[in-house]
């Protein structure tokens, strides 16, 4: 275990663990849902599954829709890595960015649910229909977060091999 941890990212900690560990502790808290686990291996490897999931809802739901309303702005990824190359500290501030967006995200799926919970609404994740509508949504989440991914892989082999192309 202690070996998994060590390889573990300070990305992986605070993108994809600590948001699914506090997602399930507040959760807990305020809800009549009991996502805590006894077994500290379990527990981590469903934390870690919450926060992904948390984290590309961030991803692919709410940057989208605060770029949308201009409450956020980007540069265009080659700007990014350009300016990454020249101050390094600019990938830290991402990856805290990245962070605040993923806790936004959890903020709002803890409203969500924690709302329809105070209303009386309960869902039971026992019924087979529950279940396979969760699977049929959490395959399209990460269907689109690979496309999204693939895309990041594809654009920063097209920026080398012209960058390769230019020094030759």
């Amino acid at each position: 275990m202690n070996e998994l941890v060590n390889k573990l990212s300070s990305y992986n900690l605070f993108n994809y663990l600590l948001p699914g560990v506090l997602f399930v502790v507040i959760l807990n808290l305020t809800s009549s849902y009991d996502l805590l686990q006894d077994s500290l291996f379990e527990g981590a490897l469903l934390y870690y599954f919450i926060g992904l999931v948390i984290n590309r809802i961030g991803s692919l739901v709410i940057e989208p829709i605060f770029k949308k309303i201009k409450f956020v702005s980007y540069k265009t990824p080659e700007e990014f890595r350009n300016a990454s190359t020249v101050y390094p500290r600019i990938l830290i501030f991402s990856e805290t960015n990245n962070m605040f967006r993923g806790l936004c995200a959890m903020f709002l799926i803890l409203i969500i649910i924690v709302g329809l919970d105070r209303l009386g609404v309960q869902v039971d994740f026992n019924n087979g229909m529950i279940q396979l509508i969760s699977l049929v949504v959490l395959l399209v989440l990460l269907l689109f977060s690979y496309r999204k991914q693939t895309k990041v892989i594809f654009d920063r082999i097209e920026d080398v091999l012209s960058d390769h192309g230019k020094k030759e």
